[in-house]
């Protein structure tokens, strides 16, 4: 009578023959329930400078201007009209939402390079179904830019939904960038065309 093999042996067996589609199923599994693990492999991709955002060099003679109102953390009641003379940087993001996550470092270190600059503001616009879950997430992961809340109708020319979304606003308030998905903004040559519309 021949001896039966031990399930261990069995279980190796199976692992040898199976590991990539294994691993695969794994890796897989991770990207759909965490959204840090997607964070981290976007912020791989935007590293090879293929997400790199893009200043437009001129508004176009029919660019018009889209203002809204938003709060601030305190609960103040703001309007894009009021910023007319500064560029304005706005973010549409959400805590849950990975893309959003994976160019958070990229808008921290642009942050911090302008937050001083009199001429540039951040408008950062958190989507999350309640605002406490934003404002939990930049503490735990140190971002120190301002977080927002929409207070008000907006314009699809500004935001159809799409997370993250960016809008880089002239000093004349018009459009000169809109960006939906992830992308780099700390790159020296965003950093330049930025430069670039202060001084216009």
């Amino acid at each position: 009578m021949r001896e039966q093999q031990p399930t261990t042996n069995k279980g190796l067996a199976f692992i040898k023959k199976n590991g990539f589609t294994i691993v695969m199923v794994a890796f897989f599994a991770l990207m759909i329930f965490s959204p840090d693990s997607k964070a981290w492999v976007l912020r791989q991709l935007m590293a090879t400078g293929l997400f790199n955002a893009k200043i437009e060099e001129k508004a176009t003679t029919e660019a018009k201007t889209y203002d809204f109102t938003y709060a601030n953390e305190q609960g103040e009641r703001l309007s894009t009209a009021s910023l007319r003379g500064k560029v304005v940087f706005i973010n549409f993001w959400a805590s849950w939402c990975p893309p959003c996550r994976a160019e958070f470092p990229s808008i921290e270190k642009l942050y911090q390079q302008y937050k001083n600059n009199p001429d540039v503001v951040f408008i950062m616009i958190n989507q999350d179904d309640e605002a406490a879950a934003g404002k939990q997430y930049l503490d735990k992961e140190h971002f120190t830019f301002p977080m927002h809340r929409i207070d008000g109708p907006i314009a699809n020319e500004l935001y159809t939904g799409t997370l993250p979304t960016t809008i880089v606003l002239d000093k004349q308030g018009k459009i000169r960038l809109k960006h939906e998905g992830f992308a780099d903004y700390s790159a020296s040559k965003f950093m330049k065309q930025l430069d670039g519309l202060v001084q216009e």
